[in-house]
């Protein structure tokens, strides 16, 4: 086999593995790097892409084939990423790049940073606070949710990091029950449940729920039933983290009952 087209393939393969580490749809992914393949000749080929694999096959003119497969882990979102990728894949229609250069590109987005901690921990704080508004709290309601909000991002990207996802979700869940009790405490006119719920809206996996409920409807079955079942992982491990504190809460330290 030819070593450019063994270069096409890799770099088609790369923009699909950096697409689907980024969380990106499982039609998004196959759509790039069929594009990528495409605008370099390449014909006889087959992608078949799962929420964390990739399957790519080829078959030049003298009847060589290139395969090629890799295990993908489920991650969080990096729509930046993302956004990059489909903006190279277009202009990699145009013939704007030589394969080389395509490379260096894909191996540019890869290396991106994403948001500061502190953007993140801020972001996380006024996420927090304005939902606990939005679910009919007061402003000192969403003040102590904004509060909570920040510790527990602050535990997110310092601390759960070295914790396994199941480990990492209950403990920030209750981690977020344990300080909105300590702000009642200090201010028992707060409405505890609305500064809970507005204060684990960061956690919960908005991103994965949506993009699984999408792969169902492109037909991606598998792919959309493996990232339902994360995002209902993600959702029982924050229920059973509040759970356990506020019955702790309740029949040890007999605080209220929600």
């Amino acid at each position: 086999m030819e070593e450019q087209e063994k270069e096409i393939l890799d770099a088609a393969f790369l923009a699909g593995n950096i697409l689907l580490e980024s969380g990106a749809e499982i039609f998004r992914v196959e759509e790039t790097v069929e594009r990528i393949a495409r605008a370099y000749g390449i014909e006889d080929y087959q992608f078949f892409v799962l929420t964390n694999g990739i399957f790519a096959t080829y078959c030049n003119s003298r009847g060589e084939v290139f395969a090629k497969v890799k295990n993908i882990p489920v991650s969080s979102a990096r729509l930046n990423k993302v956004a990059a990728v489909n903006q190279l894949s277009r202009e990699i229609e145009t013939r704007r790049y030589p394969i080389a250069e395509v490379r260096n590109r894909l191996d540019e987005i890869r290396q991106m940073e994403g948001k500061k901690n502190l953007t993140q921990i801020m972001a996380s704080g006024v996420g927090a606070g304005c939902f606990c508004y939005l679910f009919g709290g007061t402003f000192g309601d969403a003040f102590s949710a904004f509060l909570t909000g920040v510790v527990l991002y602050c535990y997110v990207l310092y601390v759960s990091c070295y914790q396994s996802k199941i480990i990492a979700n209950m403990s920030g869940a209750a981690l977020v029950t344990i300080v909105s009790i300590l702000l009642f405490h200090l201010s028992p006119q707060l409405h505890l449940s609305l500064v809970i719920i507005g204060a684990i809206m960061p956690l919960l996996p908005g991103v994965t729920f949506t993009n699984g409920i999408r792969d169902i409807a492109d037909g991606d079955y598998l792919s959309g039933i493996v990232r339902l079942l994360d995002a209902l992982l993600v959702a029982v491990c924050i229920a059973a983290g509040v759970g356990a504190v506020i019955i702790a809460y309740h029949n040890w330290l007999g605080g209220i009952m929600l």
